[in-house]
């Protein structure tokens, strides 16, 4: 992330930080809790615009993503951050069907092992290797790495 953050501000790219807030005292996502802020390498950055979610993804949130980058002539977007499998490939997907060109940087995108209601735990990297899966092989968006997309710039 700190690579991608470090070339979009060389290039004085747009950047968009987003934010997952939620109502519940009891989620990691409660602004009262440590894991609800953003990672100290984001402090110095200052975002062309921030988005404030309640779900999963980026485009439903405030403000409207789609409408703001639609305003500044964006069609092409690069995903990076925490949780791969659940908001940045639900941001991905919902990219893709609103016509969005998306790349995920999937080493810039970090998960968790997650286990389901049978008891199956999933690694943090098969889900991983899923949501690459999902999104490239379902057309939602590519999937490269960080050098690969900075390399192209």
């Amino acid at each position: 992330m700190q690579r991608l953050l470090a070339c979009w501000q060389e290039r004085g790219l747009p950047i968009v930080i987003v934010t997952h807030i939620s109502k519940l005292i009891d989620s990691t996502f409660h602004p009262q809790h440590a894991t609800s802020k953003l990672k100290p390498f984001l402090a110095n950055v200052i975002p062309s615009v921030k988005i404030t979610k309640t779900v999963n993804s980026s485009f439903c949130g405030t403000p409207d993503l789609a409408s703001w980058l639609s305003g500044q002539n964006i069609s092409h977007i690069v995903l990076c951050g925490i949780q791969t499998n659940m908001c940045v490939e639900t941001t991905a997907r919902m990219a893709g069907n609103l016509g969005f060109n998306t790349q995920v940087a999937i080493d810039a995108c970090h998960t968790f092992d997650l286990a389901g209601d049978d008891g199956l735990e999933i690694s943090a990297e098969q889900l991983t290797q899923v949501s690459a899966t999902n999104l490239s092989g379902g057309g939602f968006a590519s999937v490269e790495s960080t050098a690969s997309i900075i390399g192209r710039l």
